[in-house]
């Protein structure tokens, strides 16, 4: 997962964004902002935003595969989501109520059938590509059908396990029958036929996949230097695969038929592989292009976050967000003692979360967590702490529980981390638990490995160690793909990436995931989601030790700054720099 612009269930191979995210991401606090886009939300320079302008990206990670097939984003991305619409999309406002999700090319979220296998889709009226040809039905068949080919491969894998026949369909350049699953009885109507229930479906539609892409123009893997666009603005020029992307005005665009995206200025110009600190450097001094530019996936480190605390210009300059983002301990039970569930609350109780929330760059930039769910509303947040700690941990139970395991001398335990200084699974995080450990008598040896070695070892079911630190984020707020990848014991993989750590197959969590699979009312669905979270946390199968926050700077000249809890990082089609 990257920042939070490209939420996967991967986002824990890479470190948010992804994550969007990632630290994409992904994907990092005294206390939560009401609105949830924190100190600089609707800030930046007075008076009402006009349309007019350029408004500069400056980032660090390319905006690399820009191919809607290709991208792993949901909500339709930040920089993507003003060239590609898709059927459904985020709702662009600050905070909780951005979390949730908003008809886009489509009239409305679909209309299911009686057991959620089944959903339809009609297209709005008016609905034209940046050449003014008419968007279809069919179109949007085509470009999810093209996502499948081996070569568009990247993108988000839900679409090939959902639907009928998706496991084996090659893409329409190997295949050119297409997808029996998805039919398109006339121009604007798209259904799709599932193998299982799925309520969260409307979420699912918010993934560039669901692009419209005209057969015509589609000219393979070249097809991202310039994609046809359906948004308010088109590509002009694509320099080193994403490293600098330009984009104008979409003429046919209509505003009319977009009720999400304000698409201020006249360009956007979008320059990455910056250097993080090159990047905070410029959008505090704020000069010349820089006073109208924004970054999407550079957070302030702790330094300059004090640094600018102690501004007061600086510090209205200063979004925050949150995103569906849980940094954590994990534990295989499949590797002594923690096969023992009274060692698992053990170390529960022996956390010291302040220690590892100064650690993660203090409280401005990490909130405790005692839940596994992200503390959000859309996620099915369940308040809940099966194993109390307080702030500095409780050595005193841990010490009872381990001496009830049977090791009343204590015992020495080995923990894995990353090397990387992300401030989640890095050595500091690792050395503050690993003395917070020893006051219960638990002697922590660390390991530290390398990046690649890290996320092949951790997610591997022959490799991975028994005691380990790890991170999760949200393809999209619900508590679906933040539980159902960790803890539904069918999506153990043996062979290739497992991210269930804890190796869980209980057949009655197995149940209860399908079950809400099959909610079409999602609020429903989310208050099961935080029920099913509060059930398992009872098993000590994890540690939730913190969610991120983001503080982003941005420039001076920028207004109408909207941070939604669905991505954590400024909506670009929101901002407005004139």
């Amino acid at each position: 997962m990257s920042q939070p612009s490209v939420i996967s269930r991967r986002v824990a191979t890479t470190a948010a964004v992804s994550l969007a995210l990632v630290a994409g991401l992904a994907a990092c606090a005294g206390p939560r902002s009401n609105d949830g886009g924190g100190d600089g939300a609707g800030s930046g320079a007075s008076g009402k935003p006009q349309k007019g302008g350029t408004l500069t990206v400056l980032n660090s990670n390319p905006q690399e595969d820009f191919d809607p097939a290709r991208l792993y984003t949901s909500g339709g991305g930040n920089v993507p989501s003003l060239v590609f619409r898709t059927l459904t999309t985020r709702n662009r406002e600050n905070g909780e109520a951005g979390a949730q999700v908003v008809p886009d090319l489509a009239t409305d979220l679909g209309t299911p059938s009686k057991n959620a296998t089944v959903w339809t889709y009609t297209l709005k009226d008016g609905l034209k590509y940046e050449d003014g040809t008419a968007i279809t039905s069919g179109d949007i068949k085509y470009g999810i059908e093209r996502s499948f080919a081996a070569e568009l491969s990247g993108g988000a894998p839900y679409l090939r396990d959902w639907l009928i026949g998706g496991a084996d369909y090659q893409g329409p350049y190997k295949d050119k029958k297409g997808l029996d699953s998805i039919e398109v009885p006339d121009d604007k109507t798209i259904v799709f036929h599932l193998n299982k229930p799925e309520g969260e479906f409307p979420y699912l539609a918010t993934q560039t996949q669901t692009t419209p892409v005209p057969k015509a123009k589609d000219t393979g893997t070249t097809y991202e230097e310039h994609p046809v666009s359906s948004g308010p603005y088109k590509v002009v020029s694509n320099e080193n695969d994403g490293e600098r992307l330009v984009l104008e005005r979409n003429p046919h665009w209509s505003a009319a038929t977009d009720e999400e995206r304000k698409a201020y200025p006249d360009k956007i110009d979008v320059r990455s592989g910056l250097d993080s600190a090159v990047i905070n450097q410029r959008l505090s001094a704020s000069q010349g292009a820089d006073a109208a530019a924004v970054t999407t996936d550079t957070n302030l480190g702790p330094a300059e976050l004090a640094k600018v605390s102690g501004d007061k210009k600086l510090a209205a300059r200063v979004g925050t967000g949150h995103f569906g983002y849980t940094n954590y301990i994990a534990f295989n039970p499949k590797v002594k003692p923690f096969d023992d569930p009274k060692v698992r609350q053990a170390i529960s109780y022996a956390v010291d979360r302040s220690s590892v929330i100064n650690a993660a760059g203090g409280s401005s930039l990490a909130e405790p967590a005692t839940t596994y769910l992200p503390n959000q509303k859309s996620f099915g947040y369940t308040p809940y702490d099966h194993f109390p700690a307080g702030k500095t941990g409780n050595a005193a139970k841990a010490k009872e529980l381990l001496k009830e395991a049977g090791h009343p001398k204590g015992l020495k335990v080995t923990l894995t981390h990353s090397n990387d200084k992300d401030f989640e699974t890095s050595p500091e995080i690792a050395t503050a638990l690993q003395a917070a450990l020893k006051k219960a008598g638990i002697t922590v040896e660390l390991k530290g490995l390398e990046s690649n070695d890290y996320s092949d070892t951790i997610h591997s079911a022959s490799k991975e160690p028994g005691f380990f630190l790890a991170h999760w984020g949200a393809d999209w707020p619900s508590g679906g793909p933040f539980l159902a990848p960790i803890f539904d014991g069918r999506q153990i993989v043996k062979d290739g990436a497992n991210f269930n750590t804890a190796f869980l197959d209980d057949a009655a969590v197995n149940k209860e995931i399908d079950e809400i699979n099959k909610l079409t009312d999602l609020k429903a669905a989310a208050a099961r989601w935080g029920a099913l979270d509060k059930k398992i946390g009872e098993q000590a199968l994890t540690v939730p030790l913190f969610h991120p926050v983001y503080k982003r700077l941005f420039g001076q000249d920028v207004k109408n700054v909207v941070i939604s809890d669905w991505t954590g990082v400024l909506d670009i089609s929101q901002a407005a720099v004139k």
